[in-house]
């Protein structure tokens, strides 16, 4: 009896709650949850309409994941050990003897951004001296040993995803509305590089926000996205190929047109961008080293030992891992494409020579005209 006199004035309530049309229009039903996304002649209220809107934008109950695995996480770990050069110059010693007395020092690191790898340790006295080459040895006193790199790692794809997808750079509290001030979800919280989908925009005072779950809203700045693409690039004639969106700091592979890996990236700073264009790879090396300068000063000089998985496409620029910042989704470099360790080996082991390259600015903000470029650098 309790129950016939709820569900009686449920009735009444959204009786109450119709427009006059409906009510002039009897023997129309109400819709069923159920019934959401269905052609079906009858009055969507309620749980019904909001499934449906739902619906309309993609988002289904359950929300379905993206056709995409975790990589192999074994990747990651790099069969080197680096530190990073904290002398105003980096002795370097022809013996572990030289080292330890201090001996005439046989060269050294030009001061700058200065990292080096070591295979061996040794502890003399209560002190640590570094081999980091054939005979050549340094003392921990000029060193800071430790250097933490990215654990990040992007997604495999088995399929292209139908919407756009990324990855959350900083933790953030969502919101139920868009805009700024708008209302904050106390229990939806993203943390830094969590996996969203987009499934709507909303520009609010000139201020872009993404819709990445019902009613849940991120701000732009804080996610970097993949758009898939929807074709190949014109002038790629395999289906085969990597594309770098300057605009996101995103990486996407393709395999036979199909969407196979995705992630984030840094590219060039300003002044240094990465260019625009479609290039081919005509060199890949396990191992590197890099060095550079581009102000007159010097300033800017970086020496970087055994920059692993490196692979050339336009001049001096290329894809390569980044042992020395974990700032992925953001612009860091002189030119190159920044990855993380283990997404440079997991494309690195992907990619032929002679794959493409295809870079480009979707904002329209990277200039490109040739004469504003040089050689690149890391």
């Amino acid at each position: 009896m309790k129950k016939l006199f709820l569900a009686s004035m449920l009735a009444l309530m959204l009786l109450g709650a119709l427009p006059n049309a409906a009510l002039a229009s009897p023997g129309v039903p109400l819709c069923l949850p159920g019934a959401s996304g269905f052609s079906l002649e009858c009055m969507q209220l309620g749980p019904s309409a909001y499934l449906s809107r739902m619906s309309q934008l993609g988002l289904s109950f359950p929300m379905r994941p993206l056709p995409a695995v975790q990589p192999d996480s074994g990747l990651v770990y790099l069969p080197y050990q680096y530190a990073r050069v904290t002398a105003d110059s980096g002795r370097i010693y022809n013996s572990l003897e030289d080292a330890i007395a201090v001996k005439p020092v046989a060269s050294y690191i030009e001061p700058g951004f200065d990292f080096v790898s070591f295979t061996e340790v040794r502890e003399v006295e209560g002190k640590k001296y570094y081999l980091i080459g054939y005979n050549q040895w340094m003392s921990g006193t000029d060193l800071s040993v430790g250097v933490a790199y990215a654990q990040f790692m992007g997604l495999e794809f088995t399929s292209t995803p139908q919407r756009e997808f990324g990855w959350v750079l900083l933790p953030i509290q969502a919101q139920r509305t868009p805009g700024a001030g708008g209302e904050l979800l106390e229990d939806r919280w993203y943390e830094r590089w969590d996996v969203v989908q987009v499934y709507d925009k909303q520009e609010i005072d000139g201020e872009l926000w993404y819709l990445v779950g019902p009613d849940v809203w991120l701000p732009e700045d804080y996610a970097s996205l993949v758009v898939p693409a929807a074709e190949a690039p014109e002038g790629v004639d395999n289906g085969r190929w990597i594309e770098i969106n300057l605009e996101q700091q995103t990486m996407s592979v393709y395999e036979n047109n199909q969407l196979v890996y995705a992630t984030l990236t840094s590219t060039g700073t300003a002044g240094f961008w990465t260019r625009p264009g479609l290039f081919q790879i005509f060199d890949k090396l396990e191992t590197t080293p890099m060095r550079g300068a581009f102000e007159a000063d010097r300033s800017d000089y970086y020496y970087l030992e055994d920059v692993p998985w490196t692979m050339y496409f336009d001049e001096a620029r290329a894809l390569h891992g980044a042992y020395w910042h974990t700032k992925f989704g953001t612009v860091q470099s002189h030119g190159c494409v920044n990855l993380s360790s283990g997404d440079s080996q997991w494309i690195y082991n992907w990619a032929d020579m002679g794959d493409w390259v295809y870079v480009h600015d979707p904002s329209g903000e990277t200039p490109e005209d040739p004469s504003l470029y040089g050689a690149g650098g890391a």
